[in-house]
């Protein structure tokens, strides 16, 4: 009689587990079905612009997508840029104004990154660790002051900057662009980094200074280190912004500092946009950020989820 009447209760519990199981699947495949959408969504832009270099002009206007499907692939794109197969060998006046603006472009997004880091970490270092007070401002609020900044549109600087680079000799030059770019990028080094020395207990801190580190032997050797995946997150993000910006380099600069955002612009004729041409232009501009982006994506996401969780 004990054996059946618990019978039923194993039934139960079985078809309970097996239901769960089932719910908790279905869970899975819908949160991956989003993922892939979501990841189709995101890419498709990318895949876009990669095959429409591989496009001549009847492609493009007729809209088609899939390579040897739709369309069979041509190097015209990069032929009219001398990067293409057949041409990389030979002697091309758009190659080498293509590399001019790329190794422009690397100058300028490098040296910003480089400056806006080192200036950032300081600052970041400093609001972290120490109190400080301003006219009313704390150390709250002179995080927020920095953060602030990004919420200024570009077009509201553009006079005052035009007028202080001609003013400055700074027209038209890789350097006046360096340091603008760096003050556009330092606020988000500066968030990043302070959430990131935050982390680190300031009993390390005290621990190097027993041991006989002074501040900056302590900032260098111990905690610079241990900071290093925010580190390297917004030198991503600020080589990004800086590689990309194309608004204050259109503007202050006319032939000589010219970076390829400008150049991937320009590609407009008589007979309208050519889009092969930018397409690849494109293409080539954001091949260096995709390959950085997959070295360095577990230092990105370290460092962009630095202080989510604390104890």
């Amino acid at each position: 009689m004990a054996a059946e009447a618990t019978a039923p209760t194993l039934v139960v519990t079985e078809t309970g587990a097996g239901a769960r199981r089932t719910r908790w699947l279905l869970g899975r495949i819908g949160i991956y079905a989003a993922l892939v959408f979501w990841a189709f969504i995101s890419l498709f832009p990318v895949y876009w612009t990669v095959t429409t270099s591989m496009k001549v002009a009847k492609d493009v206007q007729l809209g088609h997508i899939i390579p040897y499907v739709d369309f069979q692939p041509n190097w015209l794109g990069w032929r009219s840029l001398g990067l293409s197969p057949d041409t990389i060998g030979a002697t091309s006046t758009v190659r080498d104004e293509f590399l001019k603006r790329f190794f422009n472009s690397v100058f300028v997004a490098f040296g910003a990154s480089g400056l806006a880091i080192l200036i950032g970490a300081l600052a970041a270092y400093g609001l972290s660790r120490f109190q400080y007070k301003f006219l009313w401002m704390k150390n709250q609020d002179i995080s927020f002051f920095f953060l602030s900044q990004l919420i200024l549109p570009p077009v509201v600087l553009a006079l005052p900057f035009l007028v202080l680079y001609r003013e400055l000799a700074l027209l038209d030059s890789t350097i006046g662009l360096i340091l603008l770019y760096t003050l556009t990028v330092l606020p988000i080094v500066i968030w990043i980094m302070k959430d990131q020395f935050d982390t680190i207990p300031i009993e390390l801190d005290e621990a190097a200074q027993v041991d006989g580190l002074g501040p900056w032997g302590t900032f260098f050797r111990i905690i610079l280190p241990m900071a290093l995946p925010g580190m390297v997150a917004a030198f991503i993000l600020s080589l990004i912004l800086c590689w990309n910006e194309y608004f204050f380099a259109a503007l202050l600069t006319s032939s000589e500092a010219k970076t390829l955002p400008v150049m991937v612009a320009s590609q407009t004729g008589s007979q309208g946009i050519n889009w092969w041409a930018m397409a690849a232009l494109s293409t080539a501009a954001i091949a260096p950020l995709v390959l950085i982006g997959i070295l360095l994506e577990r230092y990105i996401i370290k460092g962009l989820t630095a202080g989510s969780i604390k104890g």
